[in-house]
């Protein structure tokens, strides 16, 4: 078996590469250059997370979004939110059907060189926020996908029940090395430690108990 991760270079996709490698005879990564704040950190630690797990990594550009669409999240934007990790606080960071465009995307890469499954990090904190994310929406997704594809490329969530902090305790037994991921949305040399992406890294990652390595600026 064959699996696509992608691979954003954020703690939930790293996780989920690091796991992936466990489970499947081949991987490989694809991340996406699409016009958010901090995209440019997360492909920094992409490339890192790639090249410490030897695996294939392509970077597919995709700047019409940050051209077409208006998020929080995307540069030309209004300000990323600080605070808590909830629907009404995260609303602004929604970028319209951005999962949905990117597995597209890995699909009908997946089909072209006959790999059996796209994987992707969503998880339940997420998918209150985030429509493209719950789990309904990847099943039919991977529907979509088997019917549309020759192959019968599938896509799968395998995160889709685990919190934040769930996936954290997964890459601990892994020994994975969080201080290789990126998840601050304000995209600066340091995560800020403010945003509600920030805050919410802290808590899975158990800032308070000494545990997080992420080096912050407050």
């Amino acid at each position: 078996m064959k699996a696509l991760v992608l691979l954003s270079g954020g703690m939930d996709s790293g996780v989920l590469l690091a796991q992936s490698l466990t489970e499947f005879e081949s991987i490989e990564a694809i991340s996406f250059e699409y016009g958010s704040r901090h995209n440019h950190k997360e492909l920094e630690s992409a490339v890192l997370l790639a090249k410490k797990y030897d695996v294939t990594h392509t970077v597919i550009p995709l700047r019409f979004l940050d051209e077409l669409f208006d998020s929080s999240l995307l540069q030309g934007g209004e300000p990323v939110p600080d605070g808590t990790y909830n629907q009404d606080n995260m609303r602004s960071t929604v970028v319209p059907f951005r999962n949905g465009i990117m597995l597209a995307v890995a699909v009908g890469y997946a089909e072209n060189l006959e790999i059996d499954e796209v994987l992707i990090g969503s998880h339940s904190d997420d998918q209150g926020v985030y429509p493209d994310c719950r789990t309904d929406f990847t099943e039919k997704f991977s529907e979509a996908a088997s019917l549309g594809t020759y192959t019968g490329v599938r896509v799968r969530s395998p995160f889709t029940a685990l919190s934040k902090s769930g996936i954290a305790a997964v890459g601990r037994k892994l020994d994975f090395d969080f201080s290789l991921t990126w998840t601050c949305y304000k995209g600066h040399d340091l995560h800020c430690g403010l945003c509600a992406a920030c805050n919410a890294r802290k808590e899975a990652l158990l800032f308070e108990e000494g545990k997080d390595p992420t080096r912050y600026e407050g």
